[in-house]
């Protein structure tokens, strides 16, 4: 782990091993660098994703890459319909002695990706939701702490939605971003298929290490952020609140429920990881505009008249902004 002697000095550390990441990552992930940046800030934040998008975009391939460039175990998680939460924490089982004895599940890792998520039953959800709120897991009664740092990437495919169970909302809050992953352009993807079709394999160099990211998540609370920065990210998720005080008309007439204090929070902590990794020492307005698409795009709730009227979330968002 290395050691700074002031804040500024780790912050400058920060922002150059952000590029170095970015530099490795591409190497593997060719033409997805939003989604990039928005784990990376998220990971630094100490946040959770939520990932939305069809088959074959590469997401399981972008977590995987992200965890070797950054030297942290990884796990992934198939949900199916018969998963148990005891396939995910573990269990006690009896050993040769006739004693009990904790199996560790695969949500011990330093990242997790929970793949379709919302394809198993609310009480396997739930099993890794307390992990990713308690940073914990209790098993016959005794509570287990997870390594840190702990991140959950869960994905969900928005075009097959038979046979699932969809997150609830108060679930869904939990997660510090929900991120669109789209089709890659077709530049990307004449590279994407020469690079996937040949035997050629990039090879990733390990960059940060667990404990140096523990450091950048506690430097990134530490960032001051100026009053008016503070007032704009709690105004705007004020703005979003329908029949209050602070609402927007056109959030009156759109929405059914807005987002909680956690959207507030979010917006606060994801400005100032964002500000560090662009090498700025403070944020700003627009370090905060810069996150609060995939912050609040899962926690607003449209009622029937957007829905008819096909007004998606993210237009409102932008409306907002």
């Amino acid at each position: 782990m290395r050691t700074f002697s002031s804040d500024k000095e780790a912050a400058d550390a920060l922002a150059a091993s952000y590029r170095t990441l970015r530099q490795e990552i591409g190497k593997v992930i060719i033409g997805q660098d939003e989604v990039v940046r928005l784990v990376l800030t998220a990971v630094f934040s100490q946040g959770h994703c939520l990932l939305v998008g069809v088959p074959g975009l590469a997401k399981t391939l972008l977590i995987q890459t992200i965890a070797d460039s950054l030297d942290l175990s990884f796990n992934r998680i198939q949900f199916t319909p018969d998963l148990m939460p005891s396939d995910i924490v573990g269990s006690e089982t009896m050993n040769q002695q006739r004693d009990f004895q904790f199996v560790k599940g695969p949500v011990f890792a330093n990242i997790v990706l929970a793949d379709e998520i919302n394809r198993t039953p609310p009480k396997t959800q739930a099993a890794l939701l307390e992990s990713m709120q308690e940073y914990a897991v209790t098993v016959a009664g005794k509570r287990y702490g997870l390594e840190r740092p702990f991140f959950v990437l869960a994905t969900q495919n928005p075009i097959e939605q038979e046979g699932t169970y969809p997150l609830p909302e108060a679930q869904l809050d939990r997660f510090m971003f929900n991120i669109e992953l789209g089709y890659p352009s077709y530049e990307a993807e004449l590279q994407i298929v020469k690079n996937t079709t040949s035997d050629k394999k990039p090879s990733v160099n390990k960059i940060l290490h667990s404990d140096d990211i523990q450091a950048y998540q506690q430097l990134v609370r530490r960032v001051p952020v100026a009053d008016n920065v503070v007032e704009y990210a709690v105004s705007l998720v004020h703005k979003t609140r329908p029949n209050t005080d602070r609402a927007a008309a056109r959030v009156n007439q759109m929405l059914e429920w807005g987002a909680g204090p956690r959207a507030s929070q979010h917006l606060i902590v994801g400005a100032k990881c964002n500000a560090l990794l662009n090498g700025k020492y403070s944020p700003d307005i627009e370090d905060v505009k810069a996150i609060a698409g995939p912050i609040l795009r899962h926690r607003l709730v449209r009622n029937f008249k957007a829905e008819a009227e096909g007004i998606s979330i993210d237009q409102i968002v932008k409306e907002l902004l």
